[in-house]
């Protein structure tokens, strides 16, 4: 962050002094767990449901903590917010203005928007990221492809929410070049408002799927949702948007910003030719630009990186880098966040392929196409599918409809939502469990698996089957 007193602190945020003099000096972090607070800090005591961090105020300040953003009174000094801030109808929905933290998250808004007015007057580039899925391996790719230009900041993950994206927008320096931010949505006006906290000039939108169909309601209510990330681009920025998603593409009625299509589709304005995997699942292309061509060979394992790295590219291409260095970067790509197309191999042969952080299904399809593109007998470990709501049962079936289209020879499904996709399956022919939980499916993987084997583990976050994965690699003493 840049440095502010706690005065400054109180004016930006609307907040008043209380044991402080106003002069204390933030020189470090802003942190809202006091196990990462450092000197010079300030801690944010967010209240919570479970966790209330006005209790961890101690903790905080025998870090080092210059000061703490609350909501109560605290034994330090402090700038207290007011319940709700007086602009949070800007950057806190309403849905979100129930409860404590309210105005410790409408304040911490202020204070990113702040950070990030001033350090843009000086040449930071902000990078907006949306779409209903690969926004993370997008993000990831497109920070690795800046950091050859300078300074760049990135979300840890899919720190993409009212929360993680002011504290990921207030990491942001003077030495800060680029800050990559992923935007998500549960609902109408969340990626606004988060656009409201770091006004970005360049805007990917990736996909319009079914992830989250179950608070939208419908895939045309995702579509205006993620749009509004190329609404609020100004009209010297750039929309970065998917040409093989008609309903992306039609997002270019929506903008005044240039309009940059990236895609496979022939018409696109960046987009990749040539495309094929290896028995890994990596892919590689022919990167086709206006600014030239070069030849891409990811590390990344799984064909939808293609996508990923062409929206990352197109970004990169306005930013300032060429053609040629964009290719050689994205070969260099390693995955940065964890259970995401995750290869581990045993000593004994047995591939482990770790896509346990989320699903839905475009994702699902996707991860079913890299390991039928992988050499080996096939295992697929496949639990539920969330917020889907009432189009559930649907997706599930179709599912495992194409789980029996990709050769899988072995299928284990993980809870009783994801039946609906067992039974499709078995009814194509395939050889499908259904077992209760984690526990059980790496029970009966494991004792199933040869060497040459390849095992692919995917399931939305609630479904926890990150634990089948660390079982089967643990079981093979991988190193």
């Amino acid at each position: 962050m840049i440095e502010l007193t706690l005065a400054d602190v109180a004016r930006i945020t609307g907040g008043r002094l209380h044991g402080a003099t106003g002069q204390e000096r933030v020189t470090g972090s802003v942190e809202f767990d006091s196990r990462a607070v450092t000197p010079g800090g300030l801690f944010v005591a967010l209240p919570g449901e479970r966790v209330d961090g006005h209790d961890f105020v101690g903790a905080a300040t025998a870090a080092g903590a210059a000061g703490v953003l609350a909501a109560r009174e605290v034994d330090a000094p402090a700038v207290i917010v007011p319940p709700v801030a007086q602009v949070s109808s800007s950057y806190v929905l309403a849905a979100d203005a129930d409860g404590a933290g309210a105005g410790v998250l409408a304040a911490l808004a202020l204070l990113a928007r702040h950070v990030v007015d001033v350090l843009a007057a000086d040449g930071l580039l902000v990078v907006g990221i949306t779409g209903s899925s690969g926004k993370t391996s997008t993000k990831d790719l497109t920070a690795h492809l800046l950091e050859e230009l300078g300074e760049t900041v990135a979300p840890p993950g899919s720190f993409n929410n009212e929360l993680g994206h002011p504290w990921t927008a207030l990491r942001a320096t003077p030495g800060t070049r680029h800050l990559v931010l992923e935007l998500s949505a549960r609902g109408p006006g969340h990626v606004a408002a988060l656009c409201r906290v770091a006004p970005p000039r360049i805007g990917a939108v990736l996909n319009v799927g079914s992830a989250h169909l179950g608070e939208f309601g419908s895939r045309e209510a995702i579509a205006q949702a993620k749009g509004e990330l190329v609404e609020a681009l100004p009209s010297d920025g750039v929309a970065v948007l998917g040409a093989d998603d008609p309903v992306v593409a039609a997002m270019a009625r929506r903008t005044a910003a240039r309009v940059v299509h990236a895609g496979r589709a022939p018409e696109a304005t960046v987009r990749a030719a040539d495309v094929v995997l290896d028995d890994a699942g990596r892919a590689a292309f022919r990167l086709v630009t206006p600014a030239g061509e070069a030849p891409v060979r990811l590390a990344l394992h799984g064909a939808h990186h293609v996508d990923n790295a062409l929206a990352a590219a197109a970004i990169a291409l306005d930013a300032g880098l060429g053609v040629a260095a964009i290719a050689e970067r994205l070969g260099t790509a390693a995955p940065r966040s964890r259970w995401r197309m995750e290869l581990t191999e045993r000593p004994d042969g047995v591939r482990v392929l770790n896509d346990a952080y989320n699903a839905n299904p475009e994702s699902m399809r996707a991860a079913l196409a890299t390991l039928g593109a992988m050499g080996g007998r096939h295992t697929a470990v496949l639990g539920v599918m969330a917020e889907l709501g009432d189009d559930a049962p649907r997706a599930h079936t179709e599912i495992g409809r194409e789980v029996a289209r990709t050769g899988v020879e072995r299928l284990v499904v993980v809870g009783d939502a994801a039946r609906p996709l067992h039974e499709a399956a078995a009814s194509e022919g395939v050889d499908s469990r259904l077992v209760p939980d984690a526990a059980a499916a790496a029970e009966l993987v494991s004792a199933g698996v040869a060497p040459g084997d390849v095992v692919l583990i995917k399931a939305s976050r609630s479904a926890g089957l990150e634990k089948v994965a660390e079982a089967l690699v643990a079981r093979g003493g991988a190193s």
